[in-house]
């Protein structure tokens, strides 16, 4: 009978027992793990920690005991595989416990050692409030202490995918968290607009940032940073990467790669055909860049598992590598991204290009609609999709999944235009975010709409003598503005294009780039040549600026909110579904009635001076009130759609002097 020997479990070396045992009943399987669980959901520790996941026992997926009676394979946990005799086909074990050491024998070995956190060599990484977390023994050590000390304030030094999850969870548990990072922006895997969007998230629920700096040394009650200030703390978690469990396999003279990580062929043997290896501490290709890389994701590592459970007893598969693709959840905000960064695709030499498009989830009028960002990067020369990256708070995921998919296939900004995806209106719109990504590629790249990027905007500015036109509305366009633009809107520009220098190139911003789309066509349609929308608007704008900033360039910052994790709880308020009857609104004896039929959150936000509020689905009980019919009433919402719609209620009604204000900066700009 043949000897199966595996080294690790987790994700890859347990997927790959199961594999093997499936696809064969005769093989003797045993596997050596170093730690006291076998099996567990390792990306579902930090939730454990915050309390979204009650019981410890959930996180369980597989014991000892599990294994052999489903899959008669024996394992050895607190077993730590100390040398490989290559030539004698052994591996020595010791149990940690005992100290007992034994042989094992194998005919094929299998290598899924993952890798480790890495502690950096600090003063006072040795301190006891101060943590990893990597495995279940981790994750109680975390608990316990919480419960037992009741640390008020933490500092989490880290700010990739388990340091941000471990932020939302401290910060439930209580304490006021402060994120260090050395990178200038969180999610450095992430472009700045798309970090900027999960940077606010954080700075809403309290969080405090340290971003381009790092830790130098921890004493009891506070921690020192490179620039030399210090934060006060009880409790410290290093998440500063994960370094490949590599020892064994150097010290059995197995070959490494150009990225730090295991070599690997492309059915995952290593440089002895004997060893098959997968998981964290191999390097795998990347299917889009085309170059080896270490990938510590639990997808690839079980994708992989089983490629090499199945090799292991006779099969010849082939992994073609992985894209990368990952998503991260910090409070409301969700955030991914998949295939290559545009920084990735320029600094690989391809001539690749991006827009972005702000989208709703699904359509604005079923409740719970929020807006999705959307990144799409292709290469120029052939328009194949290169990668996407998404952030918003409904139906992220499944975005990144299609552009996943759209890669992996791929799909050309051509081929995901037409794209049939499902449609219903709490599902998706008729013209969804992927629709609307690959729109407005194509617009770009046939050069029909031609924009630039936020991250690109002070190199533009810089080198033309640009005029800018901000097309948001005035109470907006005060809040958070780019100084030394003028804000206009469509209307005037229309009715003025004879005033406009046709010598300048012209840059449009509006909220999310739509409207400075169709601006931009209007004023093309007028003749005007050098004309440039940017892509995302001011949303992209000023989330870059809030990520990573511009050296010369002012940018405007909407101030941070003030949200709370009992808010987080309750799911927040759902402005969709808030309703204005209009029966509360206060009409003044003489003058103009002044109305704003936009929906309530948006009055919120600003409004016209005295006007009243009165929603659409209220405008008929509110005429009701009114007695005289021929008063004169200026009804106006954010561009002059609905209050057209509203007109003809009031006309219906029998109101004979109603004027169409057109939208809220049509309002503002009468004075």
């Amino acid at each position: 009978m043949k000897n199966l020997l595996i080294i690790g479990g987790v994700a890859a070396g347990a997927t790959a027992a199961a594999r093997a045992r499936r696809l064969d009943n005769d093989v003797n399987i045993t596997l050596l793990e170093a730690g006291a669980d076998v099996s567990f959901a390792n990306c579902g520790l930090p939730y454990y920690i915050g309390g979204d996941i009650e019981y410890r026992s959930s996180l369980i997926l597989a014991s000892p005991e599990t294994f052999h009676d489903q899959y008669r394979v024996t394992v050895h946990t607190n077993t730590e595989a100390i040398s490989i005799d290559r030539k004698a086909k052994q591996v020595k074990g010791r149990n940690t416990k005992t100290g007992e050491e034994r042989q094992y024998d194998y005919d094929t070995l299998i290598l899924a050692q993952g890798g480790k956190p890495i502690v950096p060599p600090l003063p006072g990484v040795e301190k006891n409030h101060v943590f990893q977390l990597w495995t279940l023994d981790d994750m109680d050590r975390i608990d316990q202490y919480i419960k037992d000390e009741e640390p008020k304030k933490a500092v989490v030094v880290g700010g990739g995918f388990i340091g941000l999850e471990m932020v939302e969870a401290l910060v439930k548990r209580g304490m006021a968290v402060t994120l260090v990072e050395m990178a200038p922006q969180v999610m450095p895997n992430l472009e700045g607009e798309f970090a900027g969007f999960v940077t606010k998230e954080l700075l809403d629920y309290g969080v405090d940032l340290k971003l381009g700096k790092s830790l130098q040394a921890i004493e009891d009650k506070k921690v020192l940073l490179n620039d030399g200030s210090t934060v006060d703390t009880d409790f410290v978690l290093l998440s500063v990467g994960v370094r490949p469990t590599l020892q064994l396999a150097k010290d059995a003279g197995l070959e490494l790669g150009s990225s730090g990580g295991l070599k690997v062929d492309a059915t995952m043997h290593t440089s002895d055909p004997s060893i098959l290896a997968a998981g964290d501490m191999v390097e795998i290709p990347h299917s889009v860049q085309g170059k080896t890389v270490r990938m510590p994701l639990a997808g690839p590592a079980n994708r992989q598992g089983r490629i090499v459970g199945e090799n292991a007893v006779g099969g010849n598969r082939t992994y073609a590598g992985a894209m990368g693709t990952s998503v991260v959840k910090v409070f409301g905000a969700v955030a991914g991204s998949t295939g290559m960064s545009l920084r990735a695709a320029k600094a690989a030499g391809v001539d690749a290009d991006a827009v972005v498009v702000h989208k709703a989830s699904h359509t604005a009028y079923y409740p719970g609609s929020e807006k999705v960002s959307l990144m799409l990067i292709w290469d120029r020369t052939n328009k194949k999709v290169l990668g996407a990256q998404a952030a918003g708070r409904v139906g992220i995921d499944k975005r990144l999944d299609v552009m996943a998919t759209a890669i992996a296939g791929g799909l050309t900004i051509d081929d995901l235009e037409e794209l049939d995806l499902a449609y219903a209106p709490p599902f998706n719109s008729p013209n969804g975010p992927v629709n609307m990504a690959a729109f407005a590629a194509v617009n770009k790249h046939s050069g029909f709409s031609s924009a630039i990027l936020a991250q690109d905007l002070e190199q533009f500015v810089t080198e033309h003598e640009a005029i800018v036109i901000d097309l948001r509305d005035p109470i907006t366009y005060a809040k958070a503005n780019v100084p030394g633009t003028n804000n206009l809107s469509q209307n005037v520009l229309r009715d003025n294009l004879d005033r406009i220098p046709k010598g300048n190139p012209i840059l449009l911003i509006s909220d999310d780039g739509q409207k400075g789309h169709v601006a931009l066509r209007m004023l093309k349609g007028a003749g005007f040549d050098q004309v440039f929308n940017l892509s995302g608007g001011y949303i992209s704008l000023e989330r870059y600026e809030r990520a990573i900033g511009f050296e010369r360039l002012q940018v405007g910052l909407f101030p941070v909110e003030r949200k709370s994790v009992e808010d987080l709880e309750k799911g927040g308020v759902d402005a969709s579904a808030i309703e204005d009857s209009g029966e509360t609104a206060e009409v003044s004896s003489d003058g103009p009635i002044i109305l704003d039929v936009r929906t309530p959150m948006e009055f919120s936000m600003g409004a016209y001076p005295d006007a009243i509020n009165v929603g659409l689905d209220g405008l008929q009980q509110w005429a009701q009130t009114i007695d005289n019919k021929d008063r004169k009433i200026i009804i106006y919402c954010a561009s002059g759609a609905r209050s057209s719609y509203g007109m003809r209620i009031l006309s219906q009604l029998g109101f004979t002097n109603v004027e169409n204000g057109g939208g809220l900066h049509d309002m503002m700009s009468r004075g």
